[in-house]
């Protein structure tokens, strides 16, 4: 029936807009409900005047977001240059001798320089898996090689790769695989992430045909 396809046409159009529009909103009101609730335990150990700032504050939409985004710039600038570097160095020196506490900081720092390091390897590169069994596969994403004891028991032909879940890539599997087992792809990660996340419907188009990695 026409009415049941133009409904299922405006659905398509307004789904995705709908669903970012509501992420964006989700996201600006956590920051504004974390950023408010800094104002409000702030006010009250302020004088009158300071709390009648606080509250103007606490009516500017977005907040959280501006901020987040001025401290992120502003952080770095000043680690930009050498001074700013020597006190971030004092500052990662410090919360690296907290027990407990540098656990879980060096842990998410070393991530952190991997996966957003402009010289690291992580997340740039697609490629296909056998995964869960031989002759299912899939599509992971490389994050590194093997390293220290792992690799001296699996050798040096080994690929480190992340196989997401879908819809929900943020969930997923760690896998240590030979590099004859992987097909490497030249779709950009881009690509391949909206293609897992549609659960396959939405593929690339003019990507090349894989190739396997040839081992070293």
């Amino acid at each position: 029936m026409p009415i049941k396809k133009y409904l299922l046409t405006g659905l398509l159009v307004w789904l995705p807009l709908t669903i970012t529009l509501w992420l964006l909103l989700w996201l600006v009101g956590l920051l504004d409900a974390i950023f408010g609730g800094l104002l409000t335990g702030l006010s009250t150990v302020s004088s009158l005047s300071t709390r009648s700032l606080i509250e103007e504050l606490r009516r500017i939409p977005g907040l959280g977001v501006i901020l987040v985004f001025s401290v992120l710039l502003l952080t770095g600038a000043l680690v930009s240059n050498v001074a700013g570097r020597w006190w971030f160095e004092q500052w990662d020196r410090l919360f690296t001798r907290i027990p407990v506490f540098k656990s879980i900081y060096n842990s998410v720092k070393k991530v952190s320089d991997t996966l957003f390091s402009s010289n690291g390897n992580a997340f740039r590169k697609a490629m296909l898996v056998q995964y869960p069994r031989a002759g299912v596969w899939t599509i992971a994403f490389q994050t590194g090689t093997p390293g220290g004891e792992v690799a001296s028991h699996l050798g040096p032909d080994f690929v480190s790769v992340y196989v997401p879940t879908t819809p929900n890539p943020t969930s997923g599997f760690f896998l240590m695989l030979p590099r004859t087992e992987i097909i490497e792809l030249h779709m950009s990660v881009d690509e391949a992430l909206t293609y897992v996340i549609s659960m396959g419907s939405v593929a690339p188009s003019g990507v090349r045909r894989g190739t396997a990695i040839p081992s070293k």
